[in-house]
């Protein structure tokens, strides 16, 4: 089994896997067709200058919600259930009474990886011990120099209710650089760019500047490249011949939004410009993540399954809704639905009509399809709890909880219902 757990036994065994099926201009039109037409993207570059106060309070409050189920707080010494009176502090934290009738958008650049929540704090909630490791109150993650914009803050002061290209929610106010709407477009906007092609990069050390100094850089960042008539002849007193140099967002001395130029070492895994789009590409990039600990919605420093499947499709340019079940339920791209009557034959006959690199769903997980192996479907993805059967359906001793390529009948997202047997769409990105 080991040997399907190399990107390139699947990279050989995929029909042209390096034939482009999209180029630039292409990428450029699907995500403005996904931005006119899936309501869970926005396009941050044009987003309004105003929106309207009670559109925006229905918003958070659809985030900021009591939960249907008991939730137990993770340090708590007897893991106390929350009760009425936490989610009316957490309510009272929002600051809804603030929001006017119209309300001014203010535009920001990250400047660390930082959270999304779903609530204005760091508290951890879990439904189980048994479910320990998933935060309820966990939703996504940001990444530094995306554009970001602010339409509330709460009643400390300490957070900002913002909206990314695909979801809203709260992120704390110290990882973000506000400034004027046409500095944070043309810096989404600038060209050329360099994008982070492995799991991770980081910023060279910079012994004068701690907050930039080997900041960690995830797959799919994309940070504008210094300009050659504004390089240094020196960075932080390192000649940039081996480096890239960018240009990172911070907080100026004003607390407004400025710029600095950072380097990034040639010899990491980045490049200028986007990964081509295809099928070899979507296999190896996802495999850079193999083995690496589930996290969700982007915690514990890793991703979930959809934040596998967005990094990867990021660093080709392409952008997606945020959560599986919006991914699947997007008009974008072609998707193929399988219901609860489909048997195991028509899931076989709809997988043979896949491609390598195409997303299958089930219930909240999504996984990218590898293709047959003696007749067996696999994918690689990012699972939590998921365990092994063996031939006989006998499960096997063990979970995974991380990142793996796994036979689709094989492996259970539940005791007694395989991934397969639970498959409810297979899309593809075209």
């Amino acid at each position: 089994m080991h040997q399907q757990q190399s990107p390139e036994y699947w990279i050989d065994r995929t029909v042209d896997p390096e034939r482009v099926l999209g180029d630039g201009e292409w990428v450029v039109r699907f995500n403005r067709r996904a931005f006119e037409i899936d309501t869970h993207l926005a396009d941050i570059t044009t987003y309004p200058d105003s929106v309207s106060g009670k559109e925006l309070r229905s918003v958070i409050e659809t985030v900021s919600r009591t939960a249907d189920e008991d939730l137990f707080y993770l340090n708590d010494p007897n893991t106390r259930r929350l009760e009425t009176a936490d989610y009316d502090r957490y309510r009272a934290s929002l600051a809804l009474d603030r929001i006017e009738e119209r309300v001014p958008v203010r535009f920001g650049l990250v400047l660390h990886r930082t959270n999304m929540r779903r609530w204005p704090t760091r508290d951890f909630v879990i439904r189980s011990k048994e479910t320990r490791d998933l935060d309820r109150f966990q939703e996504n993650a940001l990444f530094p120099g995306e554009a970001v914009a602010v339409l509330h803050e709460s009643a400390d002061g300490e957070w900002f209710f913002v909206r990314s290209y695909n979801y809203h929610a709260w992120i704390r106010k110290i990882r973000i650089a506000l400034g004027p709407r046409d500095r944070v477009v043309d810096y989404a906007r600038a060209e050329p760019f360099l994008v982070v092609t492995g799991a991770r990069a980081t910023t060279n050390f910079s012994p004068s500047d701690e907050s930039l100094s080997e900041l960690q850089l995830d797959m799919g960042v994309r940070l504008p490249l210094t300009a050659p008539e504004n390089m240094p002849s020196h960075v932080d007193g390192q000649n940039p011949l081996s480096s890239h140099a960018v240009e990172m967002p911070i907080r100026g001395e004003d607390g407004g939004l400025d710029f600095r130029t950072v380097l990034v070492g040639r010899g990491q895994d980045v490049r200028e410009g986007y990964l081509p789009y295809t099928r070899g590409n979507i296999v190896n990039q996802a495999f850079k993540f193999l083995g690496e600990r589930y996290g969700w919605g982007h915690s514990y420093n890793a991703r979930d399954c959809t934040g596998l499947v967005l990094d990867v499709y990021r660093s080709m340019g392409i952008l997606l809704p945020r959560n599986s079940g919006q991914q699947a339920d997007s008009p974008i791209g072609h998707t193929v639905r399988l219901r609860e009557e489909h048997g195991r034959e028509s899931r076989f006959e709809a997988l043979s009509g896949a491609n390598v690199g195409d997303l299958v769903y089930a219930p909240g997980h999504v996984m990218i399809f590898l293709g047959f192996d003696e007749g067996e479907p696999w994918v690689v993805h990012h699972m939590s709890g998921s365990g092994w059967v063996d031939d006989r359906g006998e499960p096997i001793d063990g979970i995974m909880n991380g990142v793996a390529a796994t036979a689709l009948t094989k492996t259970e997202m539940a005791p007694g219902k395989t991934y397969f047997d639970e498959m409810t769409a297979i899309k593809a990105i075209r």
